[in-house]
């Protein structure tokens, strides 16, 4: 994980625990890079991610004010459309439990649409990953992902049970530049139904996404499928003028 986004989640646990009340001012940048240790360059990145959250605003020559964030107490607020991070740290804070069932786990060469989303040749091989992700043993998500095999060497169902996004940054050491992510809703389909315990006519979110490395290389397309209940996304939209 970043140094930033360290700071990030430290500074927003004293925020929730009230260590830095509604309406206070955020201690100054050159305070924070003393206490962490570092410069004020990431400190006012960690900011940055606060602020995009909606849980800071900083005006130049005003310090940065603590917001009235009890919005973002709600569920959807784990799920920004800025993060990539996968569902494991988006829940990482939850008390509930995650895991995973593989539904489907192979390697094939890939069909146009997807050779197309990864930038790569028809005969190059690639992973296709069906998982159910379960909270507390009930259907959550229903990913289906696709990842070049020359990217993701020693993919295996122990990596699929837990994290592959942690596998991606710890174990392989893998970066990533950004995302770009498409959300339709959708009628079930016939995995909806078998996993997700979707009736003919509820709407299911679905949220198409491409990965990318620092080097831009896509290292992952997925379309991740949600119960109209249980799952939406939050966006804040701040102008700084």
């Amino acid at each position: 994980m970043p140094k930033y986004e360290e700071i990030a989640g430290i500074l927003r646990g004293r925020i929730s625990d009230g260590t830095y009340p509604v309406n206070s001012m955020l201690p100054i940048q050159a305070d924070l890079a003393k206490e962490f240790g570092v410069s004020r360059m990431t400190v006012k990145k960690a900011v940055e991610l606060l602020a995009i959250e909606g849980l800071v605003f900083s005006k130049q020559g005003n310090g940065t004010k603590i917001l009235n964030s009890s919005f973002w107490n709600k569920e959807d607020s784990k799920f920004r459309l800025n993060n990539y991070n996968g569902l494991t740290y988006d829940l990482k804070d939850d008390p509930r439990t995650l895991t995973s069932r593989i539904i489907e786990f192979s390697v094939e060469f890939p069909s146009k649409e997807i050779a197309e989303r990864l930038q790569i040749e028809l005969a190059a091989p690639v992973y296709k990953i069906i998982r159910l992700r379960l909270l507390d043993g009930k259907p959550y998500a229903l990913e289906h992902t696709y990842m070049p095999c020359d990217l993701v060497p020693g993919l295996d169902d122990a990596v699929l049970l837990t994290s592959i996004y942690d596998y991606l940054w710890h174990r392989l050491g893998l970066k990533f530049a950004g995302s770009y992510r498409h959300i339709t809703a959708e009628k079930p389909d016939s995995y909806d139904k078998d996993y997700l315990d979707c009736q003919k006519e509820d709407p299911v979110l679905q949220v198409e996404q491409v990965v990318y490395l620092e080097n831009g290389r896509p290292i992952e397309y997925s379309r991740s499928r949600n119960r109209f209940d249980t799952r939406g996304y939050s966006l804040l939209d701040v102008k700084n003028n």
